[in-house]
């Protein structure tokens, strides 16, 4: 089965019936939390076998994943040998609540905070207040339900703002086109007048002077020229005008349909500007600190909103929070490398289009190739040349507003 079916049948299990999986070594714990949201949810599974984690997540492809082991440690190794393990885990949407004791408080919530976990409730010793759990998973369920109808990215929204901004332009060209057609045909008529008029007037000449007489004989010149002015001027000319008034008020009919369209048009122009003032999201995938801050600092001159990720786990993990436009993708990663990570990234459709560009200390063959085949799009090389990597950087995010 694909992916992208996978996708939808975890989605659809979860407007039917939100599974919730209760990941823990300790059968008891798993019992206790089944109890703790059994009247309010009835789709809960457990998962304590550690043999088994990666098969019960991708069997069950839970709504809501809860991490209730006794320690952040065990949950951050869980967690992470899913990603390390599974091809699926990043491509189906879960939220991961994460239950976690008084001593680990602080740490967990810098984890949700950097968004690698949903949301954490204080459970050992046990609390008092027993309703957070259940109340957890409705926010959870309530976040996936939201993310169920698809947000647009960045490049989805500044493409289509743009072209609702060209609609002033357009209409412009349209309105250029139609003055142009409006003046041609008035000229045409003008002139079409001058040639009917010259045509009768040559036409009466010979009846006057007599050289249609084996046709046509004229008795009264006078009264025959007399005729001959006033069905040029009462019935062609007149006709002919009458055809060029009504071509005029189209002019008229352009100017009020542009003066009709100013308020859309100027929110056209208000969500361009808008749009102009989003930063494109880059994200750099690297387990070394000092990367991260001098990139920063290569890439500071640069319209850009940076996140980073310290590992290809984290980084899959970070791709359901947050969609970048751009990764900068490190090769040598402390557990799937960069080339798997990057693999994975592309194998789920709605990240498919996001530019992975590899980073490198290394430009062999094998790693090139490999790279391209999971989809990479370019390469940088450590040391950094900042004139390169701008380069790389600004094509690959060309018609965002990077300055």
């Amino acid at each position: 089965m694909g992916e992208a079916s996978l996708r939808t049948q975890g989605i659809r299990g979860m407007s039917a019936s939100p599974r919730i999986l209760v990941a823990t070594e300790v059968v008891g714990d798993a019992d206790l939390v089944r109890k703790l949201l059994r009247e309010e949810f009835d789709n809960i599974v457990p998962s304590t076998d550690p043999e088994r984690a990666v098969d019960d997540f991708e069997k069950h492809r839970p709504a809501v994943l809860i991490l209730a082991f006794n320690t952040l440690e065990k949950a951050e190794r869980y967690y992470l040998g899913l990603y390390r393990l599974s091809n699926l885990v990043h491509a189906l949407p879960h939220a991961t609540l994460i239950l976690c004791n008084r001593d680990d408080l602080a740490r967990v919530y810098a984890l949700c905070k950097k968004e690698y976990f949903d949301d954490y409730i204080l459970f050992w010793p046990m609390t008092h207040d027993t309703p957070r759990l259940a109340m957890a998973v409705h926010h959870a369920l309530r976040e996936m339900a939201r993310a169920r109808g698809g947000v647009p990215n960045f490049d989805e929204i500044t493409s289509q703002a743009r072209r609702i901004a060209e609609l002033e332009s357009v209409l412009e060209q349209y309105a250029a086109r139609g003055g142009q057609h409006i003046d041609i045909t008035s000229r045409s008529l003008q002139q079409a007048g001058r040639d009917i008029g010259a045509a009768l007037d040559g036409l009466s000449h010979q009846l006057s002077e007599g050289d249609l007489r084996g046709l046509v004989e004229v008795k009264d010149r006078i009264a025959f020229q007399r005729e001959f002015d006033r069905l040029k001027a009462e019935e062609i000319d007149g006709r002919l005008t009458a055809i060029a008034a009504t071509v005029e008020p189209m002019r008229d009919w352009v100017g009020a349909l542009k003066a009709d369209l100013a308020p859309q048009l100027d929110s056209a122009r208000s969500l361009q500007a808008l749009t102009e003032r989003v930063r494109p999201v880059l994200l750099v995938v690297d387990d070394d600190e000092f990367q991260h801050k001098l990139l920063q600092q290569l890439l500071a001159t640069e319209a850009l909103e940076m996140a980073f990720a310290s590992s290809g786990t984290e980084a899959l993990a970070t791709l359901r929070k947050r969609q970048p436009d751009l990764v900068l993708m490190d090769v040598d990663l402390p557990d799937i490398d960069g080339v798997e990570a990057t693999r994975r990234l592309k194998s789920v459709e709605q990240f498919a289009r996001i530019p992975v560009i590899m980073v490198t200390g290394k430009s062999e063959k094998n790693v090139v190739l490999d790279s391209l085949r999971a989809g990479a799009s370019d390469f940088v090389v450590k040391p950094f040349d900042r004139d390169i990597l701008l380069a790389k950087v600004r094509s690959f995010l060309k018609g965002r507003p990077c300055r």
